[in-house]
């Protein structure tokens, strides 16, 4: 009888393994099925570009102020100094929706991050710019998504799952993420400003230069003026890039936002596949030269 107890328990015992171990990972959804999840949260945290292009609208009068009249001087640094008051602002934004990104990163599985330190990232709140474009809802949005970050971040990511970080800041996610889209566009249209500030006193001065003893000095323009004009058609590819990436991000969780409960499924692992990759393609082109 005692033979016979052996072999059902032999039997028996593997297949309540089997369905334990099975029913904990449908539960839990498990660190490979939430795999593109912290891909896709990674790749957008990891974006890049963004600050620098800030920097590059913030310092703009610096790279002007040599080709500029007294008159024109003027009125720059009047918003250079513009400019500065608001850049604090832009860059905290940034920082909210990374830091925002690592969290879901972790959540979904993945340790690489100790954020604990990363709540004194947080400013202490935006203020609203009529010329920098953000708005009370922008300022609202970042409200909202401090407060979740430091709520999820102090309870030390208890009783939190990916599902709940999305839902709960989705909402504020798509603001913000508007707002870094239309700061891009603002610091895009500087560029443009100086860019045609710069090359065209080169466009009006180089012609009328024909004297023999300008020849040297009009090479040397011919050069700057080149080397210039290189300098802001790689820039241009970089707001381009960046204008890309913010979109594939938004797009990106907002797919998670739709599909929530169904994070796992293989059509939505796949599309965050996807959006991960591009993520990616875009950060290499952002970072090349």
């Amino acid at each position: 009888m005692l033979r016979h107890l052996s072999i059902r328990l032999l039997v028996i015992l593997p297949l309540v393994c089997g369905l334990l171990l099975g029913g904990c990972g449908t539960t839990t959804g498990g660190p490979v099925s939430l795999q593109e999840v912290r891909e896709f949260a990674d790749a957008s945290a990891r974006l890049g570009g963004y600050a620098e292009l800030a920097r590059r609208y913030r310092d703009t009068y610096e790279r002007e102020q040599p080709y500029l009249s007294p008159a024109a001087d003027k009125l720059a640094r009047e918003n250079d100094a513009k400019r500065k008051a608001v850049f604090e602002d832009f860059i905290a934004i940034q920082k909210t929706l990374v830091l925002y990104m690592q969290t879901l990163s972790l959540l979904a599985g993945d340790a690489r991050y100790d954020l604990s330190d990363r709540i004194d990232d947080l400013g202490n709140g935006l203020k609203a710019n009529a010329e920098s474009g953000l708005q009370q809802r922008h300022i609202t949005a970042y409200t909202g998504l401090t407060r979740l970050l430091t709520r999820v971040i102090a309870s030390g990511y208890q009783n939190r799952s990916v599902e709940t970080m999305v839902r709960d800041g989705d909402a504020d996610v798509q603001v913000l993420l508007d707002a870094m889209i239309s700061l891009t566009r603002l610091y895009y249209k500087t560029n443009e400003n100086e860019k045609k500030t710069i090359l065209g006193i080169f466009d009006v001065e180089i012609p009328f230069s024909t004297r023999n003893s300008d020849r040297m000095l009009v090479t040397l323009a011919k050069v700057h003026y080149l080397n210039k004009a290189s300098e802001y058609k790689l820039v241009d590819r970089r707001y381009e890039l960046a204008l890309q990436g913010l979109t594939k991000v938004a797009l990106g969780h907002q797919k998670m936002r739709e599909n929530l409960g169904k994070l796992s499924d293989t059509e939505i692992r796949r599309l965050l596949a996807n959006y991960g990759r591009d993520l990616r393609t875009i950060r290499d082109g952002l970072s090349g030269d």
